[in-house]
């Protein structure tokens, strides 16, 4: 019987476990040094901003379900080092005992580690990470003393800094969101979305310091402020929130790796040991926008990567289908959905590409009901018209859509093609010629030099 060490057991070593367990016939080892597992990181804001009253429905497995089913699990204990040659890895057990384990395989599933402001005072007392559940309880637990935490300063402009920010400012809280780019979101968005975002952020008081860089955590013991080299902000308490770097030290010195840091896999999520999978965030994936290997850290992906590892290591052959990236959010009741490149993601690349836009109603004129408009961005190459993004955006929750634009992105679809794709009408639900064949519309049209 073939043996599997599994070495972290958040959502992608999750899948991976459950897919092993499902066949028969299979040895499971799991090593996990946190003290729980799944801790679903995108809820953290609306338990912090308390949206939700508890932080409990975050989780969606726990480490009793694979004893359940016949693995043996061992929480809060730490892989030290892997023997490649003899197949064996050397672990710190949770009372201290350090013993030695085979594998025929083995799992990275290791996840990332947030990146740390390099400044004088980023040790300060209430210089906060957010990434794990002791991390948003841990914070919580503190705002409970109102009377010490009026001002936070936000670092990161990405999902989890806007999220947050808007997250504290619900708590009555004085919030300043500092971030280098000039725009928030500006890895996801064009401007006329993260601007529409931007508004609202403003229009709820939330101050945006964008375009500045973090110079120097302020304070004697705690955290008093934050200077960047344009101002000084002060800040009772500090998220950092500036991205992840993948926690890959484990094989750095065995393996290939991608050019961040992350282990570099084939379809398989096989890294260049075939022996070794590497799934979720410590490894990269196959970008079908950009047509290349990428690290995009994503549970969706995380998940997908350890399903795919799971079955081949039980024998069945099984290849990612590659990913687009997509994602969305709500802030102020704004939502926002993406997938594959915006127009300046795109021209980064350096593609040679152009867009069309488009904003029209969810409903027909004639539907009694509140008809928000949606607002759609379709990016797409130049030379052979494949679409590779999409954005919306609406207080209309239109955010399923881009489901089918990651689809398209992913079999190639063009512009040409758009207009005739087979899309149901319903006046409870949308237009007979709705934002997405109207933008394909539009563009042939304006091919064709004829009038909309």
């Amino acid at each position: 019987m073939a043996k599997t060490i599994l070495v972290g057991a958040n959502h992608a070593g999750t899948a991976c476990a459950n897919t092993i367990l499902s066949y028969p016939n299979q040895e499971l080892t799991i090593y996990d040094q946190n003290s729980n597992i799944s801790f679903l990181g995108c809820g953290m804001a609306l338990w912090i901003g308390e949206q939700i009253h508890s932080g409990d429905g975050l989780f969606y497995a726990k480490p009793q379900d694979f004893l359940t089913k016949g693995a043996k699990v061992n929480m809060e204990s730490q892989v030290l080092s892997v023997d490649y040659d003899k197949k064996t890895v050397k672990v710190q057990l949770k009372d201290g005992q350090v013993i030695e384990d085979h594998y025929d395989n083995l799992v990275f599933a290791t996840g990332s580690i947030p990146n740390r402001i390099p400044v004088k005072g980023f040790d300060l007392e209430n210089v906060q990470m957010v990434k794990l559940y002791q991390n948003a309880a841990e914070v919580i637990e503190k705002l409970k003393n109102k009377g010490e935490f009026k001002k936070v300063c936000v670092l990161g402009g990405g999902y989890i800094g806007v999220e947050l920010a808007e997250a504290f400012q619900r708590l009555g809280l004085e919030v300043t969101l500092i971030d280098m780019v000039d725009r928030i979101l500006a890895g996801y968005f064009d401007a006329p979305f993260s601007d529409e975002l931007k508004n609202r952020m403003e229009e709820h008081c939330i101050k945006l310091a964008l375009g500045e860089k973090v110079e120097e955590f302020l304070g004697e013991g705690k955290v008093s402020g934050v200077k960047t080299d344009k101002g000084v902000y002060d800040a009772d308490m500090v998220i950092c929130a500036v991205g992840f770097r993948p926690n890959a030290s484990l094989g750095a010195d065995h393996l290939k790796l991608y050019q961040n840091g992350a282990y570099l896999v084939n379809r398989k999520q096989q890294t260049s040991d075939p022996s070794v999978y590497a799934i979720g965030d410590c490894a990269s994936l196959y970008d079908n926008a950009r047509g290349r290997e990428n690290y995009i850290a994503l549970a969706t992906n995380a998940v997908r990567s350890g399903v795919v590892a799971g079955h081949n290591i039980c024998g069945t052959p099984v290849e990612s289908l590659g990913v687009q990236g997509s994602s969305a959010l709500g802030i102020y009741g704004y939502k926002l959905a993406c997938t594959g490149l915006s127009l300046a993601a795109a021209e980064r690349e350096g593609m040679d590409v152009s867009y069309e836009d488009y904003e029209d109603t969810q409903f027909p004129a004639f539907m009694e009901v509140e008809n928000p408009k949606v607002k759609i961005r379709i990016v797409y190459k130049k030379e052979d018209k494949k679409i590779v993004g999409c954005q919306l955006g609406s207080s209309y929750d239109a955010t399923a859509i881009i489901h089918f634009f990651s689809l398209a992105i992913q079999k190639g679809l063009t512009m040409p093609e758009l207009p005739l794709v087979d899309l149901f009408f319903m006046p409870h639900f949308n237009q007979p010629y709705n934002y997405v064949t109207r933008t394909g519309l539009n563009w042939l049209n304006k091919e064709l030099g004829l009038k909309g």
